[in-house]
């Protein structure tokens, strides 16, 4: 039985689609990420999961648990992490560890090993309030939060937003370290590079499901031979770029333009190797065509 299921998963706010029909399946124990921009339904979606928003049509699982009808089991099963971090500001990091395992009547001492590692650099904050930690250190005690209750399933809502670089890439070991002891983990985030630290990826945008691969295989399915030029003016050199008959597409990639070239055109250009962020930039353009 595969710990995660959506079929078809609709939903609409005031007639407006956050998200459009969603299917896919995660492994057991896998490190599955959900890739987007703001607004491209991932909030949406994690809350369907989590059993606080009902979808409009479509299924979604957890271990087999329907996430309407078994809603209260489900939530024995799953550790949620909104990104807006779900801690209770006026209280010590202790007084939250203690609440939240108190809400799944368990002890913080029966699950503790499960986020020692984490925990151990908290120890030294655990008198503090929640509201005076650093972001990273915020980070980490909803963590803790999400997991005293030995989830099987972590679902985590942009975790890495509006964290350091530092602990954004501390956060990532911790997740690698989670899926050794088997934890299935969800992850969503609008950071491209933290594609490449998952198994798989879903690229998203406008509640469309645009492709679900490993990391390599979605780069492997660009489908023509990218090239690059570096500008100090990126807008001039991206609409002379794009007015060239010889040009088929071109996006800019901070103080470079990656370009694509029509058939059978020659080129004296750098060629480089695609990224995630190339083929979504043409997924997102070929499906905003489509319309």
């Amino acid at each position: 039985m595969k710990p995660v299921i959506v079929t078809d998963v609709e939903k609409s706010y005031h007639n407006k689609k956050a998200l459009e029909p969603v299917s896919f399946e995660i492994e057991e124990g896998e490190l599955f990420g959900i890739i987007g921009p703001d607004g491209a339904g991932k909030t949406t979606l994690f809350r369907i999961l989590a059993t606080l928003l009902l979808a409009d049509r479509g299924d979604a699982y957890i271990n087999g648990l329907d996430t309407v009808k078994d809603f209260r089991k489900v939530r024995n099963h799953i550790g949620y992490m909104p990104g807006r971090f779900s801690l209770y500001q006026d209280l010590s990091v202790e007084e939250n560890l203690s609440f939240f395992a108190s809400v799944f009547s368990c002890n913080v001492s029966d699950n503790l090993y499960l986020v020692n590692d984490i925990y151990k650099q908290l120890e030294p904050f655990r008198k503090r309030r929640a509201g005076a930690l650093s972001g990273g250190m915020k980070q980490k005690l909803a963590l803790c939060c999400a997991l005293i209750h030995k989830p099987s399933v972590l679902l985590l809502d942009e975790p890495t937003t509006g964290v350091d670089p530092v602990s954004r890439k501390e956060f990532w070991v911790m997740l690698k370290r989670l899926q050794k002891q088997g934890i299935t983990t969800v992850v969503s985030t609008p950071y491209m590079d933290e594609a490449t630290l998952c198994d798989r990826i879903m690229l998203i945008k406008d509640g469309k499901m645009l492709d679900t691969d490993t990391p390599k295989g979605i780069v492997a399915k660009y489908p023509r031979k990218l090239y690059s030029v570096q500008s100090k003016n990126i807008a001039v050199t991206l609409k002379s770029l794009r007015s060239n008959p010889d040009i088929d597409k071109a996006f800019s990639f901070g103080d470079n333009i990656h370009f694509t070239l029509k058939n059978n055109v020659s080129a004296d250009y750098t060629e480089i190797s695609p990224t995630i962020e190339d083929y979504f930039m043409l997924l997102s353009e070929n499906n905003t065509n489509s319309n």
